[in-house]
């Protein structure tokens, strides 16, 4: 199938780059000509594993091309994807600017030389799928005034759940993929689109193997407003379950509870499950918290208060100033301390600090007159880029970042972080103190090597023998 995708952001340049791995004929369409550019030399232009493989593998099965023009892409194409921006507004409402500009683009590209399907792959409220049929009804309008019901298009919401850092393997591998749709000519063109994802017909990129059990992907189809509600009530679960997991992890602390321990018996109930259960400095990135606060926005236009929703924000906005209590009850005065952060990345295997608890933590570190070190082994070329106005100093590796600190603080935690050499760590510091903001490390383990260690939720003592 010949197919558009307007935005390379994370969402449009990894389902454009799968979607050509599964022998589609695709066009990323971007007005950022600098990102176009790197596209064409086969580079990605954000850093997520794998997407520079699927990148130069996509043209062996498929096929994939980059542009900034999309008349001519539109007018080619069955499936159009849109997976433009919806940055939050001041209001918490998404400000679906980029995605009206794109609606009225398509309208006007279209001609009635086929049946089209305008998919919106954006996070979007509810409701945004009426919109944006509109909005292409007003570009062809606009555009051909004379073409009245010739020009055939259906509409189609098909939310994404990927995670930066398996963005790819969440693509080819999903644990479902939602469709939301009017009528049943769409819902065929989409079901063909996915077929090989549904069926796990294609063999596995290197890299990114197929899950051993996994032999079928379920399609689920729904209402369009019913596919833009499961996305957004998907993120707003797993971010409370998140912050309860941080609510039970700071009783914890209080009552001499071990919290890995009590989230390890709760997670082996079948109705709770293991994931986003661990309790740390919270969450960030771009879709949890956006997310909830369009959710919350659109239940108040409709005379609901949600307090649930709004205790979630509140929680994690609360846990990353725990961070500096932990420093304060340790160190006690922080002006003129030397304070390094392990991690600035909301996450692991990504690059992005949007809405990063790292931020947070150094903005008001730097208020108190701390000294603010940092080492990412791949974020800080985007935060000298994204946030010059941060007097951080960025260390080449954790040793130097040890080097005379006063304390240690775990923000994201990378793989490479667990095998670092502790005792060295230890040695080379002004005071060896480790805030675990993400439990990466055994307690026990810290405390020997000369630490002292301060976890979340966690209450470190001798075993008896």
């Amino acid at each position: 199938m010949r197919v558009t995708v307007i935005g390379t952001g994370y969402v449009g340049t990894v389902t454009g780059a799968c979607l050509a791995y599964l022998g589609h004929h695709v066009t990323c369409v971007d007005t950022d000509e600098s990102k176009i550019a790197t596209l064409q030399r086969g580079e990605s232009p954000i850093y997520e594993p794998h997407l520079d493989t699927m990148l130069k593998l996509a043209p062996r099965s498929g096929a994939i091309d980059f542009a900034v023009e999309l008349a001519g892409a539109a007018a080619a194409s069955e499936v159009i994807f849109i997976a433009v921006g919806t940055p939050p507004l001041a209001t918490g409402e998404a400000n679906l600017e980029y995605l009206e500009a794109a609606a009225h683009s398509i309208g006007a590209a279209m001609d009635s030389s086929r049946f089209r399907v305008v998919v919106n792959k954006s996070t979007v409220p509810v409701g945004s799928g009426n919109l944006v049929e509109t909005l292409v009804r007003e570009g062809l309008a606009d555009a051909h005034p004379a073409a009245g019901g010739k020009v055939r298009f259906g509409v189609a919401s098909n939310p994404e759940f990927l995670r930066e850092g398996s963005a790819v393997a969440d693509s080819l591998y999903p644990d479902r993929i939602v469709v939301g749709a009017s009528d049943e000519t769409t819902l065929a063109i989409m079901r063909e689109l996915y077929r090989p994802v549904v069926a796990q017909s294609f063999e596995p990129p290197p890299g990114v193997p197929r899950p051993p059990a996994l032999t079928a992907v379920p399609l689920v189809t729904t209402s369009l407003t019913s596919a833009e509600m499961i996305k957004y009530a998907a993120n707003a679960f797993l971010a409370m379950k998140i912050g309860f997991a941080n609510e039970i992890a700071n009783i914890c602390e209080r009552v001499g509870a071990e919290a890995t321990e009590v989230m390890a018996g709760i997670g082996l109930d079948s109705r709770i499950g293991s994931r986003f259960l661990n309790p740390g400095v919270g969450w960030g990135g771009s879709c949890f918290g956006k997310d909830v606060r369009a959710l919350l926005h659109t239940a108040r236009e409709y005379g609901y208060d949600s307090r649930l929703l709004q205790a979630s924000l509140d929680v994690n906005t609360a846990q990353r100033q725990m961070v500096i209590q932990k420093l304060q009850e340790k160190l006690y005065i922080l002006k003129g301390r030397a304070i390094g952060l392990l991690g600035l990345a909301f996450k692991p295997d990504t690059d992005d600090l949007r809405d990063a608890p790292s931020l947070h933590i150094a903005e008001r570190l730097l208020q108190m007159g701390a000294r603010v070190k940092a080492y990412d082994p791949v974020a800080m070329k985007a935060c000298r880029e994204q946030r010059p106005d941060l007097k951080i100093r960025y260390c080449e590796s954790a040793r130097e970042l040890a080097a005379e600190s006063d304390a240690l603080v775990v923000v994201t935690e990378w793989r490479e972080f667990q095998t670092l050499d502790l005792a060295g760590l230890a040695r080379s510091m002004t005071t060896p103190i480790l805030v675990d903001g993400r439990n990466l490390f055994a307690a026990e383990a810290a405390m020997a090597a000369g630490f002292d260690y301060t976890g979340v939720g966690r209450c470190p003592r001798p075993r008896s023998a």
